[in-house]
């Protein structure tokens, strides 16, 4: 099994974002183990926030974001080859175009973490060439700092 991980820490948004975009290989799949999202700045009740968070996947004609970090996936055990996937993170300008499939949708109360582990048979796969974003869709009301983890699998 050939497990990686895409990270980002202390990340401050003020708007819409992509926290994690990932893009499959031309000759291989992946498969979302878990998705984990932390933000550290809002700690009080009034400072309580209830966020959107969309799973889309889209076809290899979509368009990647920009804006954010491009994070080379880094493998669980440590002799583990280097990964055919690409990734971003906090892209502040949203993947676009292809043909977009909303997978999930999720409401996020910022005072504890997001936390998504997802069983062998709930996993979300991405095909060859394809793309799958972990989205922000709600714009926050104030600047927050957010940290990630997305675990993946690639297969072949």
């Amino acid at each position: 099994m050939k497990l990686y991980t895409v990270s980002f820490t202390a990340q401050a948004a003020t708007v819409q974002v992509d926290f994690f975009e990932i893009t499959a290989a031309a000759t291989r799949i992946l498969l979302v183990h878990a998705i984990e999202l932390y933000q550290s700045t809002e700690v009080g009740d009034a400072m309580e926030e209830v966020l959107a968070v969309l799973v889309k996947r889209q076809t290899s004609a979509s368009t990647s974001g920009t804006g954010g970090a491009s994070p080379t996936p880094a493998p669980v055990e440590a002799n583990q080859g280097a990964s055919g996937f690409t990734a971003d993170t906090m892209n502040t300008t949203k993947a676009t175009g292809g043909t977009p499939v909303t997978l999930a949708g999720y409401a996020w109360n910022v005072r504890g973490p997001f936390e998504k582990i997802y069983t062998p048979e709930m996993r979300w796969v991405v095909s060859p060439s394809e793309r799958l974003t972990v989205e922000l869709a709600t714009t926050p009301v104030d600047s927050i700092t957010f940290s990630g983890t997305m675990t993946v699998e690639e297969v072949g």
